[in-house]
């Protein structure tokens, strides 16, 4: 965990030492993502740290105040920048489960 996601769990009272699901729902993701296998998911806590690593295909839905995938990645760099994004996710609300 760095010192970014360290400082937002003591903020929000988050145990990351939980058990937690291997990654978002598909079930719940917010219906703003555009399609494609990259979503966010409700349980986003609009903490901008996807946002600020890859700025390209997350931004804020600023009426309901949370991320949203707007950009699907295409290239192998893209994908990359995507899936780091989903790895720092504090709350695992970033979901890629292959499906189009």
């Amino acid at each position: 965990m760095n010192f970014t996601q360290e400082m937002l769990a003591a903020k929000i009272g988050h145990n990351f030492n939980q058990q937690k699901d291997p990654m978002a729902n598909r079930d719940d993701k917010t219906p703003e993502n555009v399609p494609g296998a990259y979503y966010v998911d409700d349980t986003c806590i609009d903490c901008d740290l996807c946002r600020s690593n890859a700025p390209e295909f997350f931004k804020r839905e600023e009426s309901a105040g949370y991320t949203i995938v707007y950009r699907q990645p295409v290239t192998p760099e893209e994908i990359a920048q995507a899936e780091n994004a989903q790895l720092d996710c504090p709350t695992e609300s970033i979901g890629n489960d292959g499906l189009e």
